[in-house]
């Protein structure tokens, strides 16, 4: 992998229980495997889970990051998750401003 190519942004979103949302952010940043977390309140999934329709109020996790500090953010999240299945879908951006970009990497970066 290129140098470019780990320094890519990715942004994650994960949806967690308002009790938890400033916590798990907080942790992620602290432990540079985000360079930023946005949280979202006032969202309201429906969805079935085990057979039984649901309807919760969460926050969404907005997580910046790299694709090289990807892998271990995911890990993370599960390990720090209250939910059983933890919602984590992650985008790949095309076109970051670079300077945005390049603070993002060194926010997460252990090089600096």
């Amino acid at each position: 992998m290129s140098e470019r190519s780990e320094q890519a942004v990715r942004v994650v979103l994960c949806n967690c229980s308002p009790q938890e949302s400033a916590g798990l952010g907080r942790q992620l940043v602290e432990e540079q495997l985000a360079a930023c977390v946005n949280i979202v309140a006032g969202v309201t999934s429906t969805y079935e889970w085990k057979g039984e329709m649901r309807e919760r109020a969460e926050h969404t996790l907005v997580i910046k990051t790299t694709e090289a500090r990807y892998e271990a953010l995911k890990q993370r999240i599960t390990e720090l998750h209250s939910y059983e299945v933890p919602e984590i879908l992650a985008f790949s951006c095309s076109d970051a401003l670079s300077t945005y970009a390049q603070w993002v990497y060194e926010q997460v970066s252990d090089q600096v």
